[in-house]
């Protein structure tokens, strides 16, 4: 079907709901916002075929649309040109086929983390990802951000968890790869293309996992170390020994001092076993009780998050700053990388560093001057780039976002990434800017 010309918000409304019988639509408001902008409109599709006809008519009318699942991660990733149309996943929220035999479940992409979790616990059987707020992010949307959590050591990330896919793609195909065929797209890995691409290649509807049996038991050990560097060796030991752990991370600050946390899942004699292990590991260094769960220390960077960056006050404003940013390192990189945040940011910053052994960290860094901090996050992109290392602000006021690439530089892969994005999405209409390069 050829193209028609941009329509007034009221032609878009009235065509939109001749397409949208069985789901909603209505007026964006403050709460639908963007990092700062604001849909002009929000829709939620009953079914797969609606969507097509949403995807099909607002690519033809020049619609730029931003999908979403549970809105956890709306503010990661670069502010987006502009939302004529926001489309929401919340109705796919169904588990569409579980076969606990062959331990695999097919879940619409609106069904939350905790309520799929929750379906598969009653036959002792688990999706084994700890994605951000399981409670609210779904399916669809832990796929599109490519989150993960400290299990991400023994079972892998999502892209090793997700057997197949269901996508509607910008012109309304309804393609789905692996798992049972409606459309093949020859040539693409459909289920690993749209891991973390954020929405700009299509809406994924549904999507079938492997799964993994419950651990009929778990064992955290923490330790305390006065440095990083005494961390660091621990659990690289740990990594080249026998014990196979489903969680290991280390966590620091700025008083230089380090936690270590082990945690082993299994019977009641292989724990004890690796525990003996571990301990021996250890040396001198004796367990402390946890502090609380110390595998929620990823949502706790999270915690009092300042959500007004507005301030009152400009000069504060521009001169105060929190931030998030996502590091990747290598294994023996995390404490030369936590050396190299303590010596950069100096004495007159707050921060906290959350580091998994395989090379995944999260900084927090609060009241932090704006204008060096964009100095800072520069150098730490500098300082892990000749290991291939990166540097991705997650969470950063408007100041900071004005002043540094929230991605940093692609690289090679930009301009791959940018061909993808013409094949799947060559009018754009997908999350325009909000991805790498401003893809």
């Amino acid at each position: 079907m050829p193209s028609i010309a941009k329509p007034t918000s009221q032609q878009a409304i009235d065509a939109l709901r001749a397409i949208v019988v069985e789901g909603t639509l209505r007026p964006g408001k403050a709460a639908d916002e963007v990092l700062g902008v604001v849909p002009e409109l929000c829709i939620e599709p009953a079914h797969e075929a609606e969507l097509s006809r949403v995807l099909d008519y607002a690519r033809q009318a020049g619609l730029l649309v931003a999908p979403r699942g549970g809105g956890t991660k709306l503010d990661w990733g670069n502010a987006p040109r502009a939302i004529d149309l926001a489309i929401s996943t919340a109705r796919f929220n169904r588990i569409l086929e579980y076969a606990p035999g062959d331990m695999t479940v097919t879940a619409g992409a609106g069904v939350t983390i905790a309520q799929l979790q929750s379906a598969l616990s009653a036959h002792r059987q688990r999706l084994a990802l700890d994605p951000l707020w399981p409670e609210r992010a779904t399916a669809g949307g832990v796929v599109a951000t490519n989150d993960s959590g400290a299990l991400r050591l023994r079972y892998g990330s999502i892209r090793d968890l997700i057997l197949g896919i269901t996508v509607v793609l910008p012109d309304g195909t309804i393609a789905t790869s692996g798992g049972k065929v409606v459309k093949n797209v020859a040539g693409y890995d459909l289920p690993k293309l749209m891991s973390g691409a954020l929405g700009t290649l299509g809406i994924i509807t549904r999507a079938v996992f492997r799964l993994h049996p419950l651990p009929h038991g778990s064992q955290t050990l923490s330790f305390a170390f006065h440095d990083c560097e005494s961390a660091n060796r621990f659990l690289l030991a740990i990594a080249d020994s026998m014990v196979v752990p489903t969680g290991l991370q280390m966590r620091t600050g700025a008083d230089g001092t380090a936690q270590a946390d082990v945690r082993i899942d299994g019977i009641d004699a292989g724990i004890s076993a690796q525990t003996e292990t571990v301990l021996k590991l250890a040396g001198s260094v004796n367990p402390s009780a946890p502090d609380g769960d110390p595998w929620q220390a990823r949502e706790q960077l999270w915690n009092d998050y300042p959500r007004n960056h507005q301030s009152s006050n400009a000069a504060e404003s521009a001169s105060r700053v929190a931030c998030i940013v996502k590091l990747s390192m290598l294994p023996a990189q995390l404490s030369s990388t936590a050396a190299y945040v303590r010596q950069a940011l100096g004495a007159n910053a707050a921060w906290t560093l959350l580091m998994y052994s395989t090379g995944l960290a999260w900084l927090r860094v609060d009241a932090a001057d704006g204008a060096s901090m964009a100095e800072f996050i520069v150098s730490l992109r500098s300082f892990l780039a000749p290991t291939g290392g990166t540097a991705v602000l997650l969470k950063a006021p408007p100041v900071l976002r004005q002043k540094v690439d929230v991605w940093g530089d692609a690289g090679s892969a930009l301009p791959l990434m940018r061909r993808l994005k013409e094949q799947f999405d060559p009018h754009g209409i997908l999350n325009r800017g909000r991805f790498v390069g401003g893809i």
